[in-house]
């Protein structure tokens, strides 16, 4: 008898397990529509090449004060995103 795989499509609560990728499930995986930049808010949505995922949206952290270098790392006030890194004007 062969092992039973257990794909989200069938079993939604294996993404629910800690040993899972993330709580969503798209397309019979597991995922982090938080997080995934090719499940970005909601399956199938893929970030630019450029872009990460943050809080379920894409999000340039090269440029961005609000996610500058990573997701909610903030630019304090008066700075600006320049290449991941906050700088003064």
């Amino acid at each position: 008898m062969a092992a039973r795989i257990m794909t989200c499509d069938k079993f939604p609560r294996v993404c629910r397990l800690k040993s899972s990728s993330g709580p969503d499930c798209c397309k019979k995986k597991c995922v982090n529509v938080r997080r995934d930049r090719f499940n970005c808010g909601m399956c199938e949505y893929k970030c630019k090449y450029t872009e990460i995922c943050c809080k379920g949206k894409c999000v340039n952290a090269s440029f961005d004060k609000r996610h500058c270098g990573g997701c909610n790392n903030k630019c304090k006030k008066g700075q600006f995103c320049a290449y991941g890194m906050c700088s003064c004007a």
